[in-house]
């Protein structure tokens, strides 16, 4: 063997181990970044949980979780100041509602559901039974302070409504003591400086020397207990996939469970899932880059189907289940409803006719379609949306017969292949969606259909089955965002952004 042949090898085999590190380095990179820092806020009430859940995803992946605890109330107004951070959970989510307001967060995640008792030490030596017992002057009572924690603000909220509030705050104010965080005045009672203390149901669990008396007025007003992804962190992704960690019903929801906590049925735990989105053809164009930056920020694949509607369903009556779909029209979600959560309307396209340009076959109207010598293409009914909803504009119309005669081709499962058709002079005519337009009406001409069943609604729905539900939902969030809307309009749909819900 030649020196030169063995240097080519030799360059070969080097090349070829390159790749193989840069392949496997790019592969690493797709599960948690070792070494990186997350800074969390963290309600006080979760303290026991989240440390231990942290502890576990440090040992698991080598992040670091800083974690900053305090009430949801005075964890809020930290966070504006300091301006930096990752995740923010919360106590109740009318803070993640007050952190949305102000532009603080981005995605969401349900944690555990709670419902606030009043805590007593064990046996309860004052017989304290119900919420007119606080009031009594034997009973020295504490409550956490509304500005700064979440069971004071829900409690203000709730008496207030009652017309029970201001008594017990005078009670409180007299006998008692408002402190900032539940744990505090959790510990009041367990070391006997006070009688009484309304926390949560899950912290009051936390401790063996208190007992909990559930209110019926409390017990009917459940508060969530949720995660956020905080606007400022640099590390999206892996802030992400700690809230997934955080919330996974095989992770730290079981966490949550042992140690009292009503926590959600989370997603099933993955570091980098794999999701299926069955989604009709007309809509690739517009949802395609929404999906890539969803894929990104999320650390996930989303492997996508576009086909035919009727292709779509007919795979799903077959036993295909994909995590959501996403229809061509509302006419084909219904057709498989019981597979899927509240359809959302996302966006909406009229039906209209496509011709060669300058219309040499004066087509003006569905009527014209019918005319001697006009060669028409629509899709195939059995296989596509748009041509299911032909036949019936056709037939509500009064035209069927009449144009089905002029129908040299109608066997596309798609819109795409039907503009092709007719540019390339096969066809003088065809029936498309308005949204299959927009990148071919220099070459061709576009003739409006007047009639109200010429038109088609883009629903998208999450499977009831799906492992990844909460990772579903914040993907349809990701198509009914503002970035999301510029493009299907861009496209020739009109937006709905979640109109209709059923």
């Amino acid at each position: 063997m030649s020196n030169g042949l063995k240097m080519t090898i030799i360059t070969v085999l080097a090349v070829l181990v390159l790749l193989a590190l840069l392949r496997w380095s790019g592969e690493k990179q797709a599960g948690p970044s070792a070494g990186t820092a997350l800074v969390m806020y963290c309600a006080a009430g979760s303290k026991p949980p989240v440390e231990e859940i942290a502890k576990q995803y440090e040992a698991a992946y080598g992040v670091k979780i800083q974690l900053q605890y305090g009430g949801s109330g005075t964890l809020l107004s930290n966070l504006q100041i300091a301006d930096k951070g990752d995740i923010y959970l919360a106590a109740d989510h009318s803070y993640v509602d007050i952190a949305r307001g102000k532009g603080l967060i981005d995605e969401e995640l349900p944690v555990a559901d709670q419902r606030a008792v009043i805590a007593v030490r064990k046996g309860n030596p004052k017989k304290i039974q119900s919420l007119e017992d606080l009031l009594r002057n034997d009973v020295r009572v504490a409550l956490g302070s509304p500005d700064a924690a979440s069971i004071g603000k829900h409690m203000m909220k709730i008496l207030t409504a009652e017309g029970k509030w201001t008594a017990l705050q005078k009670r409180v104010q007299t006998t008692g003591v408002f402190k900032p965080t539940v744990n505090e005045i959790a510990n009041d009672v367990k070391i006997g400086a006070v009688d009484a203390a309304v926390v949560w149901d899950n912290v009051a669990a936390q401790y063996p020397e208190l007992e909990a008396i559930h209110v019926p007025l409390f017990d009917a007003s459940v508060k969530q207990i949720t995660v956020t992804i905080l606007k400022t962190t640099r590390n999206p992704t892996d802030a992400l996939r700690f809230a997934r960690y955080l919330t996974a019903r095989d992770r730290g929801a079981a966490v949550f469970r042992e140690m009292g906590y009503d926590a959600v049925q989370g997603d099933v735990w993955a570091e980098h899932p794999e999701v299926v989105l069955f989604s009709g053809g007309v809509n690739r164009l517009a949802v395609q880059d929404t999906l890539a930056e969803f894929e990104e920020r999320e650390g996930v694949t989303v492997l996508t189907t576009y086909q035919g509607c009727g292709i779509l369903v007919g795979e799903m009556k077959a036993g295909m289940r994909p995590d959501a779909y996403f229809a061509c029209d509302s006419s084909y979600m219904e057709q498989v409803s019981d597979l899927f959560l509240d359809r959302i309307d996302v966006a909406e396209t009229d039906m209209v006719i496509l011709v060669h340009k300058g219309n040499p076959k004066n087509i003006r109207s569905l009527e014209d379609l019918s005319k001697p010598g006009v060669r028409v293409a629509v899709a195939n009914p059995k296989y596509s949306a748009l041509g299911g909803l032909s036949v019936k504009l056709l037939k509500k119309a009064g035209l069927y017969d009449s144009v089905q005669k002029n129908i040299t081709y109608g066997d596309a499962p798609t819109a795409d292949l039907l503009t092709v058709r007719v540019r390339t002079d096969r066809e003088d005519a065809a029936i498309v969606y308005r949204a299959n337009t927009v990148y071919v009406t220099e070459e061709l001409d576009v003739v409006e259909i007047d009639h109200p069943a010429a038109h088609a609604i883009q629903p998208v729905s999450v499977a009831k089955d799906s492992k990844y539900r909460y990772l579903m939902e914040r993907l349809v969030s990701a198509i009914l965002s503002a970035e999301s809307q510029e493009r299907f309009e861009s496209k020739g749909f009109s937006w709905r952004g979640g109109e209709g819900r059923q």
